[in-house]
């Protein structure tokens, strides 16, 4: 089983989609998929068609009111590809977390349980907010694996380095097996002379963790959600379904490296992670 965050402190860099159209790829393939909206905005829920407002056992409910994991789980696109989605009310949790008792393993501790009794799941996706709190530092010190999403585009390298500082120190004080695995160039358009600089410069920083596959910037991705639909089951035949078919494949065979296990800092204090690094510049 894989438990992969999707990652990365900057909006509108192909995050959802990737989430919920990666996630639809590996349940064609075959494997039981679970996606998880960890993000206020619940992008992904409406993805998927559900309305946020009145969603009953969100992910909410599991981190704020103790709800088991199992009870918000449910169907998205047939029975490979599962679901836990979000609710407004998640904007309130920083608050309402902020006296509980190991408030940044919470998401950890629920899935862990579910998981020990749910058959079938091969993946676990989270959606992160597009920012550094404890809903972010939840899903990272749960997952194993973090994909960041990257726009080709010049502004979308800055704050790479944040970013890598944000799930490195995760990994020092919560989290010691996890660690970036993919690079995924999002919204790329093909055959100008910019996206080919940001590509490359996207590969000299990280090598061999940059995904073969790119997705190209197409409009029948943006049009999925609105249906209520991932690309496949909207339009299986446009670009963004192919690019998303291949990026699938791609993370089926991929090979992920034994973890390297890193020792814990003494006196983890999540506070200490979210004071450390900067927020992004607007």
């Amino acid at each position: 089983m894989r438990v992969i965050a999707v990652f990365n402190h900057k909006g509108g860099v192909g995050k959802t989609t990737t989430v919920a159209n990666l996630g639809a790829g590996l349940a064609r393939r075959g494997h039981g998929v679970l996606l998880v909206d960890v993000d206020p905005q619940a992008c992904l829920t409406v993805h998927f068609g559900l309305d946020p407002e009145r969603a009953e056992k969100t992910i909410y409910d599991v981190l704020c009111r103790d709800l088991p994991f199992r009870e918000a789980v449910r169907e998205l696109e047939g029975q490979k590809l599962l679901g836990v989605p979000s609710h407004l009310d998640l904007a309130g949790a920083e608050l309402e977390l902020a006296t509980t008792m190991g408030r940044e393993r919470l998401l950890r501790d629920a899935i862990e349980r579910y998981l020990q009794e749910a058959k079938g799941i091969d993946y676990v996706l989270f959606d992160c907010p597009p920012s550094l709190g404890i809903l972010t530092v939840n899903a990272l010190a749960a997952a194993d694996e973090v994909f960041v999403p990257l726009q080709t585009e010049f502004l979308a390298l800055r704050g790479v380095g944040k970013l890598v500082d944000v799930v490195t120190l995760v990994r020092r004080r919560l989290n010691p097996g996890v660690h970036i695995s993919g690079i995924l160039p999002t919204l790329a358009r093909t055959g100008t002379l910019l996206a080919r600089e940001v590509q490359e410069e996207i590969a000299r920083h990280f090598g061999s963790k940059v995904f073969k596959t790119k997705i190209r910037s197409n409009v029948k991705l943006a049009e999925a959600p609105s249906h209520g639909q991932s690309i496949f089951a909207y339009a299986p035949g446009s670009a963004g379904a192919e690019d998303y078919a291949a990026l699938a494949q791609e993370v089926d065979v991929m090979d992920v490296p034994h973890r390297i296990i890193a020792p814990l800092e003494p006196e983890i204090r999540v506070d200490d992670i979210l004071a450390r690094v900067e927020p992004p510049s607007s």
